[in-house]
């Protein structure tokens, strides 16, 4: 039956990306908030579906932070970006910048105003991130990013990249870290049935030193995702 329900959730997945994707190209003629407007639509479309087809539902714990703010999020699906997008409303992603250059979905990101990172640019990209997170802080926005830079599977060893603390320590804002367990229902494939807990934690005020953040940033992440990947395992059939 998971199966059944994954391939439905798949076919409306792919139905939903391909019509917004067509239908809404004006938009990149338009104004920033027009993509993001498409952004929101598409994640909402797609947790209806994940719910409706595959029964996987949702549940937010925590205080979802308002204002500007440094957001490190743990990465483990798609369904994590969908999330995130929809929560705060309007945040400017770092991502690799690859995925700019995919027809239609990189257009869109390009035009939602994202933060693309050139892996291989070392100090040359981490100065140009935190040149653009600088820039969109300033029109009010959330800066949101990945800091193991990939997917990870439930379980995997944290590998945190250095972006993270180069960012919080230049941009002089909060950093909400966020544990998930996403990777216990969207697994590649196949969707299984539960609710996704996805959970802001306590801030980590501004000024701490490199070496004091980096510890306190992956104890709160891991030791929350850990509970949350135990919790939604136990919650599995």
């Amino acid at each position: 039956m998971t199966l059944l329900r994954s391939a439905i959730f798949f076919f409306w997945f792919a139905l939903v990306s391909a019509t917004l994707s067509i239908l809404c190209v004006p938009l990149l003629l338009g104004s920033r908030s027009g993509a993001g407007m498409l952004g929101r639509t598409w994640s909402r479309l797609v947790f209806w579906g994940l719910r409706v087809f595959a029964g996987t539902n949702y549940e937010v714990r925590g205080a979802i932070p308002k204002g500007r703010a440094l957001i490190a999020i743990k990465h483990m699906s798609m369904w994590d970006t969908c999330a995130i997008y929809t929560l705060l409303g309007d945040p400017a992603i770092v991502l690799k910048r690859g995925l700019q250059m995919i027809p239609f979905y990189g257009w869109y990101l390009w035009k939602a105003g994202m933060i693309p990172i050139d892996r291989d640019g070392k100090a040359s990209a981490l100065r140009n991130m935190v040149a653009a997170a600088k820039r969109e802080l300033a029109r009010g926005r959330s800066v949101v990013i990945f800091p193991e830079g990939t997917r990870k599977k439930p379980g995997m060893p944290p590998d945190y990249k250095p972006g993270v603390a180069g960012l919080y320590g230049q941009l002089d804002v909060p950093c909400v870290p966020v544990a998930l367990n996403s990777g216990v229902f969207w697994t590649g494939f196949i969707k299984k049935p539960g609710t996704i807990v996805i959970e802001f934690l306590d801030p980590i005020p501004p000024g701490l030193s490199r070496r004091e953040f980096m510890p306190r940033l992956e104890a709160a992440m891991e030791g929350a995702t850990a509970k949350l990947v135990a919790e939604g395992r136990q919650s599995l059939p």
